[in-house]
């Protein structure tokens, strides 16, 4: 029996914007008082999954999402339920998990119910690892096996204790990564291993037996086709409203296999298809899509945050142009090292280069810029709050503001105002 797919509805730029920032929790209140277990929940449902990275020099970016939507909280309560502690015997809490690390949207936090789900990546290794990891299995299945059984026998382990020395890094390359290193990590795609937690931000690796719920593991795996059409749905209710690929790179799935499933949802009438204006391709969103007629937000968001690690998706809503300059060189940035977008209503209206100088006890913006047509004052009035707030957060004594950048002045006067 054929079903009856709903009409395209209709969306102006700004209804698309708004939703968008509704369904990312960023246009709920922020909580009164102590923020508890049940808010960091509340919040890791909206974003679903949590980006990690490894560059500390404002903070852990894995940390600034939370805080985003919900102000002050205590870091050690996400790091509960990700078990990134240690037990009294030195192993992880299995019981307590929540949250388990592996490829969503590049390394991220995922609920631990969501394991089944990804299965068939892990299954597809051999074809969706990148090519170094690929190819240690293919070239070199012996010392895969070797470090498996390592991990069996001594798990839960760093990379270290796999054995040789790094080689020299080559043009061009992130990462200088010895055999056994990938080998690891070819393990970890295949999910022969996993992340039993991360200390000091170093993943330990030990057997999924030994680290995911027993009810977990025995969830049946669910077809290729049925898991990807429900990571599409799950990235439908986080974007809120969004294209074919913005939906698809939630969990960076195949883009032929992203353009199948989207289609066979559309067909089915789990999604309706939209029109926003302004925008070249066409948009999908959810039956229940809210689009509130005013947002009242206001965050800094981390280049990783869900709400703007989609370039092409931010300069499409908001009309931000957004690149990550960390591994462009000093003299050739434009904004900065590490530049966070500011969110006040429903516009990115500035962006800052900050840096946690934990020696000085300071926030320090490096550099501050406004966006064309905003109204400075306000906006230095709010992101002086905000910086204020994430100071004390990170345990610093205050915010010193640079010269660089044409809302730094501004800035600056409003820290300072804000400071009497």
């Amino acid at each position: 029996m054929a079903v009856n797919v709903p009409a395209q509805i209709e969306l102006s730029a700004a209804q698309a914007r708004r939703a968008a920032i509704a369904a990312q929790g960023l246009g709920r209140a922020r909580p009164r008082g102590r923020v508890d277990v049940r808010h960091l929940r509340r919040a890791l449902d909206a974003l679903g999954i949590v980006q990690l990275d490894s560059v500390n020099v404002f903070s852990r970016s894995h940390y600034m999402p939370l805080f985003s939507r919900l102000g002050p909280y205590p870091r050690e309560t996400l790091d509960l339920l990700t078990v990134h502690q240690d037990g009294q015997d030195g192993r992880a809490r299995v019981d307590r998990r929540e949250l388990f690390e592996y490829w969503g949207h590049e390394a991220s936090l995922i609920p631990i119910d969501m394991q089944p789900l990804l299965r068939w990546r892990m299954a597809r290794a051999d074809e969706l690892a990148w090519k170094g990891v690929a190819r240690v299995a293919r070239d070199e299945p012996g010392l895969v096996r070797r470090v498996l059984e390592l991990v069996r026998d001594e798990g839960p382990i760093r990379a270290s204790a796999v054995g040789s020395p790094k080689r020299e890094r080559r043009a061009g390359e992130m990462w200088n990564w010895n055999a056994g290193k990938v080998a690891l990590e070819y393990l970890f795609f295949s999910g022969q291993v996993t992340a039993e937690r991360r200390v000091n931000f170093e993943r330990l690796y030990d057997l999924p037996e030994r680290v995911l719920p027993a009810a977990v593991l025995a969830m049946p795996t669910p077809p290729e086709a049925e898991a990807q059409r429900e990571l599409l749905l799950f990235a439908a209710r986080r974007l809120g409203v969004a294209t074919e690929p913005d939906l698809g790179d939630y969990f960076r799935l195949p883009r032929k296999d992203s353009k199948a499933r989207l289609a066979e949802l559309v067909e089915a009438g789990a999604l309706r298809t939209v029109a926003v204006e302004g925008w070249s391709a066409p948009a999908y969103a959810p039956h229940d899509l809210e689009a509130p007629r005013r947002v009242r937000a206001r965050a800094l968001l981390t280049p990783f945050d869900s709400m703007v690690w989609a370039r092409e998706r931010t300069e499409r809503l908001f009309d931000f142009r957004y690149r990550i300059e960390i591994y462009v060189p000093a003299p050739k940035r434009v904004h900065g090292y590490y530049v966070l977008p500011f969110l006040l209503g429903d516009r990115l209206v500035g962006r800052v280069d900050l840096k946690s100088d934990r020696q000085a006890g300071v926030l320090r913006v490096v550099g501050a810029f406004a966006e064309p047509g905003v109204e400075v004052a306000e906006v230095a009035r709010e992101l002086a709050d905000e910086l204020r707030l994430v100071s004390g957060w990170l345990g610093l004594g205050g915010v010193e503001v640079g010269r660089k950048g044409d809302l730094a002045t501004a800035l600056r006067g409003a820290v300072e105002a804000g400071g009497e």
